[in-house]
């Protein structure tokens, strides 16, 4: 159903919705009406939206199976790998699906509304056409293009991506899930302090997944610096957070000009900044893989972050005495 011109709410959902990835959506948040209708506003439509084909087809197929029974939306789930394990190997699960046919009648309204043609061909044929729960004919349809056209899968996103990801303010804050064991978390998760038996740097991360194509850009204050403070990004994953930022999944920049490489190394990026309530803004842009950063309003140089997961987060590294504000970006 396309929107009406005058369904403002409905517009204002729709735009908001397709720039978070599906996979952050728990499939309880969605009903299987609420994704048709995003799914229908959006597909060929050159609007901005956030998740690749296959996750909008895996998503759709797990909320499908949440609606039949546990076991098949368990079994949905191990068979159906999210796109970022997809991209080393793909080695397909085959954990029988109880109730596929089921599964594929839930299906059923969402499927005219996923462009498997943006889905890649070793996907199509070594995970979802196994699972018997998309219709045949339109996997058939979409091997027929492929063997006619080479260059058949334009891009895995529909619509057109978007330029700026906006959080809201409330989602910018620390994560206490995420944090040093000896770092506090104050003001309502805007600030991070290092108390005085904080004798060596530990991290936290920001709430906001930064895990979609787009630009995102944040600020921090350094209300009150240590030695040598670190702002940057880290993985979801493989970090440590009661050690210093220089790890093999994060990359920050220091307040003595340096950024921490991937091997626990610096090079040199910027004249050094220690002083308090200094203003350090992130730009990261997920399209390019690279990040910059302002310190007090002057940018300096994009950096590549192409070695980096796919998902990481706002990350700060400090000790004894620092003290930390993240808030959105502003233009002044």
């Amino acid at each position: 159903m396309p929107l009406s011109e005058d369904n403002i709410l409905l517009n204002l959902l729709v735009e908001t919705v397709s720039i978070i990835p599906l996979d952050t959506i728990e499939p309880d948040r969605l009903s299987i009406k609420a994704l048709r209708y995003l799914l229908s506003c959006t597909y060929e439509k050159e609007k901005p939206f956030a998740t690749p084909e296959y996750e909008v087809f895996r998503y759709s197929a797990i909320l499908a199976a949440k609606q039949v029974s546990n076991d098949a939306y368990e079994a949905i789930m191990e068979r159906l790998p999210a796109l970022e394990q997809t991209k080393n190997s793909i080695q397909a699960s085959n954990k029988f699906i109880p109730d596929y046919q089921k599964v594929a009648k839930e299906l059923e309204p969402l499927v005219e509304f996923i462009n498997f043609s943006r889905i890649k061909g070793q996907i199509l044929t070594d995970i979802i056409e196994p699972l018997e729960i998309a219709p045949s004919k339109i996997i058939m349809d979409v091997y027929r293009k492929m063997a006619k056209s080479s260059n058949l899968v334009s891009g895995e996103i529909r619509g057109i991506p978007f330029t700026m990801y906006k959080f809201k303010e409330s989602d910018y804050v620390w994560d206490k899930s995420a944090c040093g064991s000896k770092l506090i978390i104050e003001d309502n998760g805007k600030v991070v302090y290092a108390p005085n038996g904080c004798e060596q740097h530990q991290c936290v991360r920001a709430k906001m997944p930064l895990n979609c194509k787009g630009i995102f850009e944040w600020s921090v204050i350094i209300e009150t610096h240590c030695v040598n403070t670190w702002v940057g990004v880290c993985a979801s994953e493989n970090f440590n957070y009661e050690k210093w930022v220089g790890q093999p999944t994060s990359r920050a920049l220091g307040t003595d000009g340096n950024i921490s490489d991937y091997n626990g190394g610096r090079s040199n990026y910027c004249p050094h900044f220690k002083k308090n309530n200094t203003k350090i803004t992130v730009h990261l842009d997920m399209n390019k893989k690279t990040f910059a950063f302002s310190v007090d309003g002057t940018k300096y140089k994009e950096v590549s972050v192409k070695e980096l997961p796919s998902k990481l987060y706002p990350v700060v590294s400090l000790y004894r005495h620092a003290r930390i504000r993240i808030l959105p970006y502003s233009i002044v």
